[in-house]
């Protein structure tokens, strides 16, 4: 991650770190015979055994869709990040697109493992998601207990319920495509939709004006494909780690956009009832600008928030 020019639409006026503030080092782990690659930010200076902040992309993206930006804000206030993209995707082995929640959550606990045993990083676990990476975050910190602190930025809570909200045609059509495309493209009869696209077309993200905010984000010397596996529908409407929230015991942070197409913000706060520990935060943002226009707000209120949580 040497570039320092803007490399995508959204981000063109953020104001980064200096290089200086922090370094880099690229990190590869192995999950089921795959290589998944990343690149972790370590802060500048003498920093002693620096939190972990494990990242990796939301939906159908690559981590170089705007999250470099995030690290580098952690990095250059004293955490290590680890930011990382699954498999079938960007630096990874495979190139499918194919959206598991199951294997991302494995990729995920993988990541875990690999930057502990990094010795310029210390014990502390923060487990960092936006969008679907926020559910699956909130589901491994169900699971797990060495976890000292979630973040879920406009979190993807319920697959079922934005599915619905779709309408009654989009469920069959996304049933139908998804059902043929898990039985045929084991026969080389794969069928393929948009990640994002228009409230016309069967996508996994379709509400109006998300197409043009998640290609702004896209960088533009990535080879990543407007699409996915069909069968990446059923799986993603299938997901629902709201069902998992009352078992995390960390202090959680769910942070909400009050002009969320995807995501209602009510349902984010509804939501953080079932935490023990949670702090809900709504904001004047939409899916993707809290990677772009509201990146200042939305990244001050996660540094607030880890300094409470960690106490640092």
């Amino acid at each position: 991650m040497t570039r320092r020019n803007p490399v995508n639409r959204a981000q063109r006026r953020l104001d980064r770190p200096p290089r200086e503030r922090f370094a880099t080092r690229a990190l590869a782990f192995g999950v089921d015979g795959d290589t998944c690659r990343g690149t972790l930010y370590l802060p500048g200076g003498d920093a002693d055994d620096p939190p972990a902040i494990v990242m990796a992309p939301g939906l159908g993206a690559e981590r170089s869709f705007g999250y470099p930006a995030v690290a580098e804000r952690f990095a250059d206030a004293g955490y290590a990040a680890f930011l990382f993209d699954y498999r079938e995707f960007g630096a990874s082995d495979g190139d499918s697109q194919a959206v598991s929640p199951a294997d991302q959550r494995a990729d995920y606990a993988a990541a875990i493992d690999r930057v502990g045993r990094v010795d310029a990083v210390g014990r502390e676990l923060v487990l960092w998601g936006a969008s679907l990476s926020a559910a699956h975050v909130l589901t491994l910190a169900a699971e797990r207990r060495d976890v000292d602190a979630v973040i879920g930025a406009v979190p993807m809570l319920d697959g079922r319920a934005i599915a619905r909200r779709r309408g009654g045609k989009y469920l069959t059509r996304s049933g139908v495509d998804g059902v043929r495309d898990l039985i045929g493209y084991r026969f080389g009869r794969g069928r393929t939709v948009p990640v994002v696209g228009s409230a016309e077309e069967l996508a996994a993200i379709t509400e109006t004006g998300t197409k043009r905010k998640y290609l702004d984000l896209v960088d533009r010397e990535s080879t990543w494909r407007n699409e996915t596996p069909a069968r990446s529908l059923l799986r993603v409407a299938n997901y629902r780690p709201v069902e998992r929230l009352g078992e995390i015991r960390a202090p959680t942070l769910l942070l909400a956009g009050t002009d969320d197409a995807i995501v209602d913000s009510e349902t984010v706060v509804d939501a953080g009832e079932s935490l023990s520990r949670g702090t809900v935060v709504t904001m004047p943002a939409d899916h993707f600008s809290p990677f772009g226009a509201d990146f200042e707000p939305a990244v001050g209120h996660q540094l607030s928030f880890l300094r409470d949580a960690l106490g640092r």
